[in-house]
């Protein structure tokens, strides 16, 4: 049987994406998917293998080959004068061949986290591993710093890095107002497939699903700095430009956020207390959705708090709750209708 080119490359990158996922039905998956039979399958995967995309590691399993290429950024050699330096210096050249769109994303966000490294870390030095395969290219940054949950908490003069944390889905964060707008993390977040931040602890993740989440790492508490991880397919279709269109207005003025409250609380919120920390600094917006997907219940005084003290101060802002069960709507109508 034969296929047209567009067929055959789906088939590649379909075999691709699921050596990328570890599955364990790979030739059965492909062959349900698209309709041939096994030996089809096979001429394939042997094709890859042929082309060193992939390797074998035992019967039936394979895995990515990976190109990796590590470098070091130097603040006394003057690495880290400005992200541009690093930028075009290293990471431009190892993406040369991938679309525009690809290329213009990682130019963004590349630059922001370079650009933290330079103004916000008080870092000497940064090492950067560039980890790339067929199938989507990977960047480390590690440095260091003071460690930004560190940083954000002393230059807020908050609680605890939970508190830090949290600033950090929100967007519009910065120590240095003069110089930065807050926005590259909470966009650059957006917009990979996968992206990671790492320090004092505390671990921030983000996916291409737009799930995020935080996780303890006591075992990493009292290590120096910060890591960031950034993970991009090769062949998205993403335009850097449709994400920053979502939480902006018609003058591309970043106005709105988004707060997943089930990654932010590790229990249904319920005090006052919980709702000032979700209301710090959401006076800089326009909008506000507060996203209750797999929160069960949220406590009175956590609803005042937010949807008629809050709203009473900031009336202008509109606040808009999705994903309410039952139990969260009773409350929510209970508070801002009695």
């Amino acid at each position: 049987m034969k296929f047209d080119a567009e067929k055959k490359n789906a088939i590649i990158q379909y075999i691709i994406e699921k050596i990328a996922e570890k599955s364990d039905r790979l030739v059965s998956s492909v062959q349900e998917t698209f309709g041939i039979n096994e030996s089809t399958v096979h001429s394939y995967i042997k094709k890859l293998l042929q082309g060193e995309v992939i390797r074998k590691i035992k019967r039936g399993e394979y895995e990515l080959i990976s190109q990796e290429t590590t470098f070091v950024l130097d603040r006394n050699n003057g690495d880290l004068d400005d992200d541009s330096h690093a930028y075009s210096g290293y990471l431009k050249t190892l993406i040369a061949d991938l679309g525009e769109n690809v290329k213009g994303i990682w130019e963004y966000t590349f630059s922001e986290m370079i650009n933290n490294v330079i103004d916000h870390s008080q870092a000497e030095r940064a090492v950067v591993i560039v980890s790339r395969n067929h199938f989507e290219t990977v960047v480390t940054i590690a440095d260091d710093g003071i460690g930004i949950f560190e940083k954000i908490k002393n230059h807020f003069n908050l609680d605890s890095y939970d508190d830090a944390v949290c600033e950090l889905f929100k967007g519009k964060l910065t120590t240095d107002e003069t110089r930065h707008s807050g926005e590259g993390i909470f966009f650059s977040s957006k917009i990979m497939d996968g992206f990671l931040i790492a320090s004092s602890g505390k671990l921030f993740t983000v996916n291409k699903y737009d799930d995020s989440r935080t996780l303890d790492l006591p075992e990493f508490s009292n290590e120096k700095g910060t890591v960031v991880i950034m993970a991009l397919s090769n062949h998205s279709k993403k335009q850097a430009k449709e994400i920053f269109d979502e939480y902006s207005d018609e003058d591309s003025r970043f106005v709105k956020t988004k707060l997943p409250l089930k990654n932010i609380f590790e229990t249904s919120p319920v005090s006052r207390s919980q709702a000032r920390r979700i209301c710090n600094q959401l006076s800089k917006f326009e909008e506000v959705i507060l996203d209750f997907d797999k929160v069960e219940w949220m406590g009175q005084g956590f609803a005042h708090q937010i949807f008629v003290v809050f709203q009473n101060e900031y009336p202008g802002i509109k606040l808009s709750p999705v994903n309410m069960n039952e139990s969260i709507k009773k409350m929510y109508n209970h508070v801002t209708k009695s």
